[in-house]
């Protein structure tokens, strides 16, 4: 009797070991999807710590849209760190509209980082891209406020390493910016918008970038400011301050001029007394032409000082 227990609990034990390690539900489920795959393979998934749901229900999928894809291939991708669903996604959808897109090729841009089925919709079914508002000067000095929307696609070939978004809305601004600043007036753009969508295209401004410009439309244009009139009103501001700084330069020159020439003066004046003692000692003047001499400055004052009292009276008189 013990025996017997012993059996029956080594049973039950084996298959609770095998049923964990042997997913015979999945198993039977690929076996009724068309699917051929061997038991001791999704032991061997699970030995090497790979999900077996995941390659087993990619493998259903891919089979049931007639692609021909083995259980290496997608469990390589998965330890890779590769995501088999959007690959697979991505191979039924090229194969629906038509596009050549191999495993190995959707499995390289999946591993290089861009979401490959994103990237095949995208390619199917262009995307419109917006611009925000882009200042653009043209020669008149008037500023255009222009607004750009950018139809695009996805070029499968160039997706890995190419440039993204981001790039392609900055080459935008950079051709309205061009465009608009070659323009004589600012009325040429308003006139003719679609001149910058033709100059545009023509540059070729996808080269390098993970997408091909389908279409350049102009949303929207705003006149802006007027930056010519802006820039000579400070350039005239500027011009009326060097001005102002060099004659405030000539003003401080012909005061220290006016001060040195002063100075001068009283120089002179205090050699005039030294030079009279020396007359009067050496006798080129006599003292009586001395007295003269003083009488003459002293009338010659007086007179100055009446007409100066003179003047400020009828001054004053007349403001009365």
């Amino acid at each position: 009797m013990t025996g017997q227990i012993i059996i029956i609990g080594v049973v039950i034990l084996f298959f609770i070991i095998f049923f964990s390690m042997v997913p015979v539900g999945l198993w039977v489920s690929a076996i009724a999807s068309g699917v051929r795959i061997g038991i001791f393979d999704l032991i061997g998934m699970k030995l090497r710590r790979v999900k077996p749901s995941k390659i087993v229900f990619a493998l259903i999928k891919s089979t049931k849209a007639g692609l021909n894809l083995k259980a290496n291939q997608l469990e390589a991708h998965y330890l890779a760190g590769g995501n088999i669903d959007s690959v697979i996604n991505a191979l039924i959808a090229a194969q629906r509209a038509g596009m050549e897109l191999s495993f190995e090729k959707a499995s390289a841009i999946d591993l290089a980082g861009r979401e490959v089925f994103e990237a095949v919709k995208m390619s199917v079914t262009p995307k419109v891209v917006e611009t925000s508002n882009i200042s653009a000067v043209a020669k008149d000095g008037i500023e255009l406020l222009v607004k750009a929307r950018v139809t695009v696609r996805t070029n499968i070939e160039r997706l890995i390493g190419g440039a993204g978004e981001d790039t392609i809305l900055a080459r935008i601004g950079e051709g309205i910016v061009t465009t608009v600043g070659s323009a004589k007036t600012h009325s040429e753009v308003l006139e003719n918008p679609d001149d910058i969508s033709k100059m545009i295209l023509e540059k070729g401004l996808d080269a390098g970038t993970a997408f091909e410009i389908i279409s350049v439309d102009i949303a929207d244009i705003d006149i802006g400011r007027n930056i010519g009139a802006n820039l000579l009103s400070l350039q005239a501001e500027a011009d009326n301050k060097i001005a102002q700084a060099k004659a405030e330069e000539r003003r401080a020159m012909a005061v220290a001029l006016e001060q040195e020439m002063k100075a001068e003066v009283v120089r002179a004046e205090a050699e005039v007394p030294k030079a009279m003692a020396e007359a009067l000692r050496s006798g080129n003047v006599g003292v009586m032409d001395y007295y003269k001499m003083q009488n003459v400055l002293a009338d010659t004052e007086m007179k100055s000082s009446i007409g100066e009292g003179v003047h400020a009276y009828a001054e004053k008189k007349a403001d009365k």
